[in-house]
């Protein structure tokens, strides 16, 4: 090789290592300029908030998905239940919408929201005593929440609603996980549950919305309800978890009067929230049937479930309304258990 060949070729190589060198300080210069490029949300927990089909879906490759998992969740009797065109497609036999119980379809805290819910499962669940997938808790509302038959496993509404809750657990900042998860917190009062002073109650904070006669709002038979029936035919049955009166509290007071309360600042008191829970829960509603097959181990069986059999002597009214301290003591001392509901 000449010595003029042999000097390009260096000349080259330091054009190329001075090209890559701007490349990166182009590349750094962009990134300390612009840092967000490279965050994710969940970097970011002081600006984070629960995601929205109406704002977050752009660029989803499940978009479509997630989105009909949103309509069935929000509109649930018109995709799969009574309102439903297609009778094969009715799954749901009320007329309740998913986010009747779960706000703002499945983002409010204290209402059983749907962010990070994904992350925890599968799950042991003392119901069926065993590990139990997503797919399989969100039958056990089908049959129960909403008084109905299950909904296939492989099917593309049961593909939709695992969509868009899984799309709603990404991301979440560990600091928040536990705000959205469950229902409020309450302090059990140390009485019995007493429906005539929930009754009270209910007439002062609830009657606008539910009505006295407790079966909600709606236009026509035809509609969905601008706020639900709480008890009688057309809302949960007997073996749903609302009708356990320390779980219908919890919910009340984070939750109601609607569009008042909040997780942060509640409007009733824990004692108001539970004697309101038992006057809800003393009217008939759906019978869900086999529940003596609940609970398999039936020392896992919450204290508040208000059907046996249970592993004790206490009577199904006091499982149904309390006082709950005396059967909490109980499963502590006999089996080691230390039970909050």
């Amino acid at each position: 090789m000449k010595p003029v060949d042999g000097l390009k070729e260096i000349v080259k190589i330091i054009k190329l290592i001075l090209s890559v060198l701007a490349v990166l300080i182009a590349f750094v210069l962009v990134l300390y300029l612009n840092p967000q490029i490279f965050q994710s949300k969940k970097t970011d927990p002081a600006n984070w908030k629960p995601r929205s089909v109406l704002t977050d879906l752009e660029g989803e490759s499940q978009a479509s998905l997630i989105n009909y998992g949103h309509e069935i969740i929000t509109k649930t009797p018109e995709y799969i239940g009574p309102l439903s065109s297609d009778e094969s497609m009715r799954f749901a036999g009320n007329n309740l919408t998913c986010q009747n119980c779960h706000l703002q379809a499945g983002t409010k805290p204290g209402s059983g929201s749907f962010v990070g819910v994904a992350n925890r499962f599968p799950q042991f669940r003392g119901r069926e005593n065993k590990m139990g997938t997503l797919q399989e808790r969100i039958n056990g509302c089908m049959e129960r929440s909403m008084n109905g038959d299950t909904l296939s496993e492989n099917s593309l509404e049961m593909n939709a609603i695992i969509a868009y809750i899984e799309w709603l657990s990404e991301d979440v900042p560990e600091d928040k996980v536990n705000t959205y998860k469950g229902f409020a917190k309450l302090v059990l009062p140390e009485e019995k549950a007493d429906p005539l002073i929930g009754k009270s109650i209910y007439e002062q904070t609830c009657v606008v919305c539910h009505g006295a006669d407790g079966q909600g709002l709606r236009l026509n038979e035809n509609s969905l309800y601008q706020y639900p029936p709480l008890w009688g035919k057309d809302t949960y049955n007997d073996g749903a978890g609302m009708t356990r009166v320390i779980t219908a509290a919890e919910f009340i007071k984070g939750n109601m009067p609607f569009l008042q309360a909040t997780l942060e600042n509640p409007v009733l008191t824990d004692a108001e929230a539970y004697h309101v829970a038992a006057y809800i829960n003393s009217f008939d509603r759906p019978e869900k049937s086999n529940k003596e097959a609940d609970f398999p181990d039936k020392k896992l069986k919450p204290v508040s479930t208000p059907y046996g059999p249970w592993t004790d002597t206490f009577s199904a009214e006091q499982h149904k309304y309390g006082p709950f301290q005396p059967i909490m003591a109980f499963y502590e001392k006999e089996f080691g258990l230390k039970k909050s509901k």
